[in-house]
């Protein structure tokens, strides 16, 4: 009987002392993310990875006519077009980026004259240079200048008997033009953004000063989609 109790206390005395070694059970502690210094100042932290770059495709429609800038009584009727090319977005400093694109864009007008209808249709290479601002999460406003290329144009003429379809037109310079353009984005998900946006010709679609072509401008209304890869 006194072995068995002088075991028993022999093997709690072994369980106190191994128990006393390991000490009091320790938990890792809770690591805090501390915020750059661009973003500590702000009130709200950005939850998503705005900072950083994206490439993305865009695309939608184009609703085009032209306006004179010396002529408030020159008017042209519009047509529809399309859009789509490439996206960037670099981040400069919360909450702005820059923004260029390069886009294939589709504009042109409609007039109706005394021989009949004229329409024309120019394509472009448009390249905007865009500064980007997150006003809140989900809405943002661009703004900047855009570069211009025009590749080709086809003009058509209707005199209601017939179709007569011209293109390269001379009286038109097949250079390159500087327009502006503002808009806004509406972000739908993580990847995905609805697109409004508005562009005007600062320069002159004539060939010269001595031209009977009007000294007329593109405007272009978009709507569109953009996606982002992450």
């Amino acid at each position: 009987m006194k072995k068995l109790l002088f075991l028993a206390i022999g093997l709690l005395t072994i369980a106190a002392s191994v128990n006393a070694q390991d000490g009091p059970r320790r938990y890792p502690r809770r690591v805090v993310r501390r915020l750059p210094p661009q973003q500590q100042s702000h009130r709200y932290r950005p939850v998503d990875d705005w900072y950083k770059p994206k490439v993305g495709i865009a695309g939608g429609l184009n609703i085009s006519n032209t306006v004179d800038a010396y002529n408030a009584d020159f008017s042209t009727s519009s047509v529809a077009g399309a859009h789509i090319g490439l996206t960037f977005e670099l981040p400069i400093v919360y909450p702005l980026s820059f923004a260029p694109e390069f886009l294939f864009s589709q504009k042109g007008y409609k007039a109706e004259t005394p021989d009949g209808t004229f329409r024309q249709r120019t394509n472009f290479i448009d390249i905007p240079l865009l500064a980007k601002l997150r006003v809140t999460k989900g809405f943002n406003i661009v703004v900047g200048p855009q570069l211009t290329f025009q590749t080709s144009t086809r003009n058509t003429y209707d005199d209601g008997f017939s179709t007569i379809y011209r293109d390269n037109y001379d009286g038109l310079r097949d250079k390159s033009y500087l327009s502006g353009l503002i808009g806004v984005g509406f972000d739908l998900n993580r990847n995905a953004e609805l697109r409004f946006r508005y562009a005007l010709d600062f320069n002159q679609n004539r060939g010269d000063a001595n031209s009977s072509i009007p000294d007329y401008r593109n405007q272009v209304f978009q709507i569109g989609l953009g996606f982002k890869f992450q």
